[in-house]
């Protein structure tokens, strides 16, 4: 390709429309112009660059191999340009948007952010809880924390924390059957949510795969914290990952009557754009991570280890 000093933004902005749309008249719909218009810009640029970046078919048009390379690099470039007029504009508060789970957030992050903003007072965070997988070209945010297996497209990640779970009840509701000491003792209690897949894979690894479930009542808290709260109350046993209840546990309000814990391959994530990388907000967060966190980074085991 032979480009010359002057490059035409307007025609790679068009470009860059058409071929993550891959239609002309969708192009034009998304940047408020005529297809006729957006044709125009089309052969400005390969006019530019001297190669064909489409090949029109009927019905349909498709990458070129010039467009084929071009394509990602232009894509890069404007979210380079978009992280930068972001940038600037959060500079005067200097806020940093985290969306996290609601149980992540709670049981974890609330509790250590006081340490991040000691170290960057010139940074303010808004946390966001969501269960929700954010679109980060929708949503306001700067990252956010995951539950997954780590490969979002677009992406960087980076491993966080194992996430793996136990039965957890309080000691009282244990005591109302004489104590938990087999794994079918659990089915003479209440259970929080027993549509969980968590409970099958547990109840296998305990070796009772045929335990059935499906015909206990149903409810559904819709976050981890919420489920291991109304276990404290007593109200039920619920599938939780004990790493986040150490004060529950530590005061009796919680116990782990089985040392087994068992995983779904699914982790903890700290996930942002791949050409947010750079951005200061993000590379503080990721460094008090990796210093709060000895598990930051490190290889993710395998489900069922």
């Amino acid at each position: 390709m032979k480009l010359s000093k002057q490059l035409p933004l307007n025609a790679l902005r068009v470009f860059d429309a058409v071929a993550r749309l891959q239609s002309f008249t969708r192009a034009g719909e998304e940047l408020g112009m005529s297809q006729t218009a957006v044709s125009y810009q089309i052969k400005l640029l390969e006019g530019h660059v001297g190669e064909a970046l489409f090949l029109r078919k009927p019905r349909r048009i498709e990458l070129s191999e010039a467009g084929e390379r071009l394509a990602p690099k232009v894509a890069e470039g404007f979210e380079l340009l978009r992280e930068a007029l972001a940038d600037l504009r959060n500079t005067a508060d200097g806020t940093l948007i985290i969306h996290a789970t609601a149980t992540f957030a709670s049981q974890w992050l609330a509790r250590h952010l006081g340490h991040f903003q000691l170290h960057n007072p010139g940074i303010a965070v808004r946390l966001e809880t969501s269960q929700d997988v954010i679109d980060f070209s929708r949503t306001p945010a700067d990252l956010a924390i995951r539950s997954g297996r780590g490969n979002w497209p677009g992406l960087r990640a980076h491993f966080v924390m194992r996430n793996h779970f136990t039965p957890m009840l309080s000691p009282q509701l244990a005591d109302t059957v004489g104590g938990i000491r087999d794994p079918l003792d659990l089915l003479k209690l209440r259970f929080i949510d027993p549509s969980d897949p968590w409970w099958r894979i547990w109840f296998t690894a305990a070796g009772h795969p045929d335990v059935v479930l499906d015909s206990l009542q149903r409810t559904r808290l819709g976050a981890q914290s919420f489920e291991a709260a109304a276990a404290v109350a007593g109200h039920g046993i619920a599938i939780l990952r004990p790493e986040f209840y150490p004060e529950e546990i530590a005061s009796g309000r919680l116990i782990q009557p089985f040392e087994l814990t068992c995983e779904d391959g699914s982790h903890y994530w700290l996930v942002y754009p791949e050409a947010r990388r750079n951005a200061g907000k993000i590379r503080a967060f990721r460094e008090f991570l990796r210093a709060s966190l000895p598990s930051f980074e490190a290889i993710p085991p395998t489900a069922g280890t």
